[in-house]
């Protein structure tokens, strides 16, 4: 009589990939309402196309709109830690994603002050 493989604990291997399968399945099931939502629902957004954070009244209405967009996106959190701790890390990344756009700003105002 042929024994069947079997991994840890006496569960035979046929039953382990199985669940292994299973497991996979059920996960991928469950990102397909994630996948389905439009990139926009998953990212704090803010307009900058108006301003220009190269000037102190540009990157204040910037900030303004930095605080709204973490309030917005992070509101549906419960617990006040993971909605400040959210908040804070929109801010960051938002503040990061501004420096080229700033920096870039700021070129453009030195080239139209050389030119004069």
């Amino acid at each position: 009589m042929k024994r069947r493989p079997e991994t840890q604990r006496g569960i035979p291997a046929t039953t382990n990939l199985t669940h292994r399968i299973s497991t996979v399945a059920m996960m991928a099931l469950a990102a397909l309402p994630i996948i389905a939502l439009p990139a926009s629902a998953l990212a704090a957004t803010v307009r900058v196309s108006d301003l220009n954070l190269a000037t102190p009244n540009g990157m204040a209405a910037f900030e303004r709109r930095v605080d709204h967009a973490a309030r917005s996106y992070c509101n549906d959190l419960q617990s006040l830690q993971a909605r400040a701790n959210c908040r804070e890390g929109v801010r960051v990344e938002l503040m990061e994603k501004a420096q080229p756009i700033a920096a870039a700003h700021a070129a453009q105002m030195a080239r139209t002050l050389a030119a004069r």
